[in-house]
C-alpha cells in the first residue's frame, strides 16, 4: 500500500507539471509569433500524457486499493484524451479562418480537465485515505494542490481563451496580410429602417430587434466581427452586442441584435451602433452611426 501510494503520488505530481506547461504555452506572450514552436510543445505534452496514463496502468494496486485505483486511472484518461483535444484544436484556433471553433472547443474540453480534477478530489484521494486509515498505513498521499489541473476557471471561457492564447501569434500575427476593414451597411429597428442624424418613429413590440448589415471592404475573412448597439445614454443606456463568427471578403452580412428592457417613449433617444475593428483595421471612420429614435406603444 505505501508502495502504491508513491507511485501514485509520483505520477500525480508530473501530472501537475503537465498541467502548468499547458498554461504557460496557452499564455504565450505577445511578441514574435510562436505557432510552430507552441504547438509543439502541446503535441509533446499529449504524447506525455499518453505515457502518464500507461504507467498508471502498470502500478502494482493492492485488492485494497482498487478503488480508488479506478478513479485515479480515470482521472489520468480523462487528462490524456483532453490534451489530445487541445493539441489536436491549437493550429486552428491559431488560423484565421477555424479560430472561433476550435478555440471553443478547447474552452469546451477544459470542463474534462474539471471533471478530472473532482474525480482524484472527491473519489480518489477518499477513497484511498480511507483505506489507508483502515489498514493503519501512515503513507501520506498528495495535497489538493498537486490534484488540481485548472487552478482558474476563466479557462472554460472561449472569449478568455482566445484572449490568452492570441498572443502565441505574436503582435505581428493577429492578423492576416492584406487589407483589412468591415463597414457599417444598412440598419433597421423593428423593420423600420434608420437614417443616420435623422430621427425616426419605432412602435415598441415584444420582439422587436435591430437588423444590421456588416460589410467585409477587405481582402480576406474576417471572424469573431463584434457589433455593438448603445440605446439611450449615461448609466440608463442599453448596451447590445452580437458576435458574426465568419464574414468573407466582399461580403455583406446580416446579424440580428434583440432589443432587450425597455428604452422611454415619446422622447428622443439617441442609439449608436458600431462595428468593432478586426486586427490589421487601420481605417475605421464608416464603423459606426448615430441614429435617433422616437419609440411609441
Amino acid at each position: 500500500m505505501e508502495d502504491y501510494v508513491r507511485g501514485s503520488n509520483e505520477l500525480l505530481q508530473v501530472s501537475k507539471a503537465e498541467s502548468r506547461q499547458l498554461f504557460e504555452i496557452l499564455r504565450a506572450p505577445n511578441d514574435q509569433d510562436q505557432t510552430v514552436d507552441r504547438v509543439n510543445q502541446v503535441n509533446g505534452l499529449k504524447a506525455e500524457s499518453a505515457t502518464l496514463s500507461d504507467r498508471a496502468r502498470n502500478l502494482d494496486v493492492p485488492g485494497e486499493m482498487s478503488a480508488a485505483d479506478d478513479y485515479f486511472t480515470e482521472a489520468l484518461d480523462l487528462r490524456r484524451d483532453a490534451l489530445a483535444v487541445v493539441a489536436k484544436e491549437l493550429p486552428g484556433a491559431l488560423a484565421q479562418e477555424e479560430r472561433r471553433s476550435s478555440t471553443s472547443q478547447i474552452a469546451r474540453v477544459m470542463q474534462d480537465f474539471l471533471a478530472s480534477d473532482v474525480l482524484l478530489r472527491d473519489r480518489f484521494s477518499l477513497v484511498l485515505t480511507d483505506a489507508l486509515e483502515k489498514e493503519d498505513v501512515s503513507a501520506k498521499p498528495v495535497g489538493t494542490a498537486t490534484l488540481t489541473f485548472v487552478e482558474d476557471l476563466n479557462w472554460l471561457d472561449p472569449d478568455y481563451v482566445a484572449d490568452q492564447i492570441a498572443g502565441i501569434r505574436g503582435s505581428g500575427g493577429t492578423a492576416t496580410q492584406g487589407l483589412h476593414g468591415n463597414g457599417l451597411g444598412t440598419v433597421s429597428l423593428g423593420g423600420v429602417p434608420l437614417t443616420a442624424g435623422g430621427s425616426t418613429t419605432v412602435q415598441l413590440t415584444r420582439d422587436a430587434a435591430f437588423d444590421i448589415q456588416v460589410v467585409n471592404q477587405g481582402d480576406g475573412t474576417e471572424t469573431d466581427v463584434t457589433v455593438t448597439v448603445t440605446v439611450g445614454q449615461g448609466g440608463d443606456a442599453l448596451d447590445l452586442e452580437e458576435t458574426i463568427d465568419e464574414i468573407a471578403a466582399g461580403e455583406a452580412k446580416p446579424v440580428t441584435i434583440p432589443l432587450t428592457g425597455q428604452p422611454p417613449t415619446g422622447q428622443n433617444v439617441p442609439i449608436t451602433v458600431e462595428v468593432k475593428p478586426v486586427p490589421g483595421e487601420s481605417v475605421t471612420d464608416n464603423n459606426s452611426g448615430e441614429f435617433t429614435v422616437i419609440f411609441t406603444r
